[in-house]
């Protein structure tokens, strides 16, 4: 498809990329006499070649038959690690996706070095963080008379020109860039960005500068053959975000933080957060639990006032006060801190659905993990010490296999029901990954589960079938309305719709 927006490609010599990957260190060989010729556009889709186009050869699944297509649409040179014995120029290199990342940024003209560009990282809590500190940013924006700020999430985008729903946490290069490129082109003076560990490690981010890295936290998740076949691979993926960030931005509450605040020397500053350490540069303190949200005392080096956070569980303070470091680090005012966080709402995450009779509490949240399934439950327990705590919620299939065991007993520990059902099967049989979830949570002892394949049906049986004052968790979604199964994706109904309706056929 098309990307459509005002940000337009630099025209220059096929020189200047050449020079550019050799300086990357990818360069592996190039005709001596392709440095001249006039490159208008850079691509790796070969439906969106035109004249004067150099082209990418992407994918193990590359086919010498799009590179084809690509010349008789215009391409006149190829960048690949393969020798396709064509009729123009072949570029070779060593590492495609990080030569790929550099043309992209090159295409744009290094689109992220002329704006305030800051990037989330860490297993849990990158999308709210994200969309917190957008608020914040927002909030100052409006202060200053200018416009809204440009994100890239999970959940959707806005970068200026464009908006919609995103496929990847963290874009692929082209993409990425445009959308850069974009808020630019808009006039945005900054944007907000998550940086997913596969885009770290595979480059996508290549050449990208972020006034500001900041790593939330660091547990097991994204473990698997076809993801990182180690935490240690893991680990160091998220890592690399320092190393093009100016300021890094580090939680002290995190395991292995000693790692983190080691690679953190490479940023020209580090500052800190926490709700434990009172040494941190901004530390959160004196919790109070509202009917609005959960208000914290925050000091900084340059305030100390209450913030109110409109979530009912601590761990989401904690992803609050790190978009109050950055904003620190940015230098944004405390009134815009302030207003910005208490009208913040994040789709999906930590969203409350409480029914008219007051019985039940509903919550959908995006935790789709051991960790963030394992910190939401054990929030919710301390909060609602008085209630039935009961959850809905699977496991994807075809990557993150430990999810079945993690949240499995996650939910087996700490949840008084559970409903298993289906979340992402993918290429494997539902059915599958229900029966290991449940091996999971019958090794806790927990013998209150039941397997309800369709997820609408589950959210309803959940529903239906409480007792007494409970709150009703689904998880693992948040506000998606497609599930990847073996056929494709297909269309579901989102989450919180589907729970709103039961909640008021129910305890009206």
């Amino acid at each position: 498809m098309a990307q459509a927006g005002v940000a337009h490609q630099r025209v220059c010599e096929l020189g200047m990329y050449i020079d550019l990957l050799e300086q990357a260190g990818v360069l592996a060989g190039v005709p001596g006499d392709a440095r001249s010729l006039r490159i208008a556009y850079a691509t790796d889709d070969s439906r969106l070649v035109r004249p004067d186009t150099l082209f990418i050869c992407k994918g193990a699944a590359f086919k010498r038959e799009y590179l084809l297509q690509a010349i008789e649409a215009g391409a006149v040179a190829y960048v690949s690690k393969v020798d396709f014995e064509v009729a123009v120029p072949h570029i070779e290199v060593t590492d495609i996706r990080h030569a790929m990342a550099r043309i992209a940024d090159a295409a744009y003209d290094h689109p992220s070095g002329k704006l305030t560009l800051c990037a989330f990282t860490g297993t849990k809590g990158k999308t709210t963080s994200a969309y917190y500190l957008r608020g914040i940013l927002d909030a100052q924006a409006a202060l200053d008379g200018a416009s809204p700020v440009p994100y890239l999430s999970s959940v959707g985008y806005f970068d200026g020109i464009e908006a919609g729903t995103s496929k990847l946490t963290t874009p692929e290069p082209f993409e990425l860039e445009q959308r850069v490129a974009n808020a630019v082109a808009s006039g945005a003076q900054s944007m907000v960005m998550e940086a997913s560990s596969q885009a770290l490690k595979y480059g996508r981010c290549d050449g990208m500068q972020f006034a500001v890295g900041a790593f939330t936290n660091i547990g097991e998740d994204h473990i698997s053959p076809i993801e990182h076949p180690t935490f240690e691979d893991y680990f160091a993926s998220k890592l690399k975000i320092f190393a093009q960030s100016t300021c890094a931005v580090v939680n002290l509450d995190m395991d292995h933080v000693d790692e983190v605040l080691e690679a953190a020397r490479a940023c020209e500053r580090t500052m800190t957060y926490s709700l434990e350490d009172a040494a941190a540069d901004v530390y959160a303190s004196e919790l109070k639990h509202t009917s609005e949200g959960i208000a914290t005392v925050v000091r900084t080096p340059r305030f100390t006032c209450e913030v109110l956070i409109p979530t009912p569980v601590r761990f989401n303070v904690a992803n609050a006060v790190g978009a109050i470091a950055v904003a620190e680090a940015l230098g944004v005012t405390e009134r815009a801190i302030v207003t910005g966080l208490r009208d913040v709402r994040i789709p999906g995450r930590m969203e409350l659905y409480p029914a008219a009779s007051g019985e039940v509490v509903g919550v959908v949240d995006y935790a789709h993990n051991g960790m963030s399934l394992q910190t939401l439950l054990c929030d919710l327990r301390e909060n609602y010490p008085d209630r039935e705590l009961a959850v809905v919620f699977g496991a994807t299939g075809g990557k993150g296999v430990d999810r079945r065991q993690t949240m499995g007993a996650a939910a087996g520990t700490y949840a008084d029901r559970i409903v298993i059902t289906e979340d992402d099967p993918g290429p494997e049989d539902p059915v599958d990954i229900c029966c290991a979830i449940a091996e999971a949570i019958e090794a806790q002892g927990n013998h209150a589960w039941q397997i309800v394949l369709d997820r609408s049906e589950a959210i309803r049986t959940c529903v239906r079938e409480t007792c007494g004052p409970a709150v009703v968790v689904v998880t693992g979604k948040g506000q998606e309305t497609r599930m990847l199964r073996r056929e494709g994706a297909v269309p579901c109904e989102a989450d919180g719709v589907v729970l709103r309706r039961a909640l008021d056929e129910f305890f009206a």
